[in-house]
C-alpha cells in the first residue's frame, strides 16, 4: 500500500506506477479532500495576452514584468505571501525589486536558518516570503498569515542535471516521449506540493497565482491543472483584489505606503 498526498498526476497513477514498477492492475484510490477548494481557493492564471511566459534566459523587461505583477498581488493580499520561484538568480533579482517599494517585512531565503525564517513569519502575520525549492514542501503555515501563494513559472527540471540527461536519453532510445512521460509528470508533482501551501486547514482562505502563461496558452497546461485541486480559477487581476477584499478582515487593496 502506498500513499501520499501528491502520487496522482493528471488524474490517474501512471506516472508513479510506471517509476515504482507497480503493476498497472494494481488498485488505485484517489480520495476526495476534506478541504472545499472552490470556496477556499483562488486560482490566478494570467492569460498570454497579459504576457508573462518565461524565457529560458529572463530579459531585464520579463523580470521588471513579473516584479510588477508580483507586487501587485502583494497589495491585494496586504502581504501574507509566499513567493516561490524555480531558481534562486530569479528569486534574488525579484526580491531586490519589490521589497523597497512595499512597507512589509521581507524574508528571503538565506538570509536566516529556514526554521528560524518559518517562526519569524508566522509571528509577524502579514509579511512575504521570498524562497525557492526548499519552500516548496514540508512547510506548514496554517491561517491568514499565509492566504497567498505566488509561483514564478511551471517547474521543469533543469536540462543540465546529468542524471536527468541520462533519463531523457534511455526514454528516447527506449522510443518514448521524455517530455511528456518524464518532465511533464515531474512539473505537475512538483506543482502541486508548492500549490499545497496554500490551504492547511478548512478555516484557510486564500489564493495561487501562477505566472506562467504557458499554464492558458499551451495545451499541456489543461493537463496541469488537472493535476491541481479544483479552486475557482480566474486570470483577471481585478478578481484577485476582489477576493481578498471580501474576506473578512481585509481591508481593500491600497498601497501600505
Amino acid at each position: 500500500i502506498a500513499t501520499s498526498a501528491t502520487l496522482s498526476t493528471g488524474g490517474g497513477f501512471q506516472y508513479w506506477q510506471a517509476r515504482a514498477g507497480c503493476p498497472e492492475k494494481a488498485a488505485t484510490l484517489i480520495v476526495p479532500s476534506p478541504f472545499d477548494f472552490r470556496r477556499q481557493a483562488l486560482l490566478y492564471l494570467p492569460t498570454a495576452q497579459e504576457g508573462l511566459i518565461p524565457p529560458s534566459s529572463p530579459s531585464v523587461a520579463y523580470l521588471d514584468t513579473l516584479a510588477a505583477r508580483v507586487e501587485a498581488l502583494l497589495l491585494a493580499s496586504q502581504g501574507r505571501a509566499f513567493v516561490l520561484f524555480t531558481s534562486y538568480r530569479t528569486m534574488h533579482e525579484i526580491a531586490d525589486r519589490v521589497s523597497p517599494r512595499l512597507a512589509w517585512r521581507m524574508f528571503v531565503q538565506g538570509d536566516l536558518p529556514p526554521a528560524e525564517l518559518l517562526r519569524q513569519f508566522r509571528a509577524d502575520g502579514s509579511a512575504v516570503l521570498f524562497a525557492t525549492r526548499s519552500f516548496w514542501e514540508g512547510v506548514d503555515v496554517v491561517g491568514e498569515a499565509l492566504s497567498l501563494v505566488i509561483i514564478d513559472r511551471i517547474p521543469f527540471a533543469s536540462p543540465d542535471d546529468p542524471l536527468w540527461k541520462a533519463r531523457c536519453e534511455a526514454i528516447t532510445q527506449a522510443g518514448g516521449s521524455w517530455f511528456s512521460e518524464l518532465a511533464l509528470p515531474e512539473a505537475a508533482l512538483t506543482l502541486k506540493q508548492g500549490v499545497g501551501r496554500l490551504i492547511r486547514s478548512k478555516q484557510d482562505v486564500g489564493c495561487v497565482a501562477i505566472l506562467d502563461a504557458r499554464m492558458v496558452a499551451k495545451s499541456y497546461g489543461a493537463w496541469l491543472i488537472r493535476s491541481l485541486p479544483p479552486m475557482t480559477r480566474t486570470s483577471s487581476l481585478e478578481a484577485v483584489r476582489v477576493f481578498f477584499a471580501q474576506q473578512a478582515g481585509v481591508p481593500t487593496a491600497t498601497s501600505p505606503t
